[in-house]
């Protein structure tokens, strides 16, 4: 459904219907603070990055070749909006750990047991709360290039390709680290996940 609405919205403001811009900034505004709250780590940064984002949309939309494809632009346009941000930032890290300091393969083997999706959450409204601040923790702990890959495939939804094409990865890779990520975030979530209270004994 919201692919469906994005498209529309696209075609809408390419075509210079009025009001569209504004529709369109209510429909992304809020997906792209909540990617560039994770990615920044900080609300102030994440805010700014949202309107220089949504500023470089309006100024660019004319380079928008396929409007099936909105989703992945903008979210290409947030990506660099951020590195930018993050270069600049008095909140950014003075340096990235890497996940193989976090999580070190025995003998230089990949672990290779299945990793579930974390984004589908129990259903009690309690539990999802409370998992969502866990969650958002544990995916603001990352490193950042684990961190992008999480967000735009679990959180935005995005293809294992477009996620490569807005982060210029391969695809192997962006599958490799959303491996990693998430056997990293169900490390964190462990405890929780597995309490009787969220098993429903």
């Amino acid at each position: 459904m919201d692919k469906e609405l994005e498209i529309e919205l696209a075609n809408a403001l390419l075509a210079g219907h009025a009001g569209a811009f504004d529709e369109f900034v209510e429909h992304f505004r809020g997906k792209i603070f909540q990617y560039s709250w994770l990615m920044c780590g900080q609300r102030e940064d994440a805010e700014e990055v949202a309107q220089e984002t949504l500023l470089c949309v309006f100024e660019s939309f004319g380079e928008l070749r396929d409007p099936k494809h909105v989703r992945s632009w903008v979210f290409r346009i947030a990506k660099n909006v951020c590195l930018m941000k993050r270069r600049k930032s008095v909140f950014a890290p003075a340096h990235e750990v890497s996940l193989d300091e976090v999580l070190p393969n025995q003998n230089g083997e990949s672990q290779s047991f299945e990793i579930g999706d974390w984004s589908k959450l129990p259903d009690d409204q309690l539990l999802r709360n409370e998992m969502r601040e866990a969650l958002h923790a544990a995916v603001a702990d990352l490193p950042a290039q684990y961190r992008a890959v999480v967000l735009l495939r679990d959180l935005e939804e995005l293809s294992t390709e477009e996620t490569a094409q807005i982060l210029s990865l391969s695809t192997d890779v962006v599958k490799q680290r959303l491996h990693r990520a998430r056997l990293a975030l169900r490390q964190k979530l462990d405890k929780r996940l597995r309490s009787p209270a969220l098993r429903g004994n």
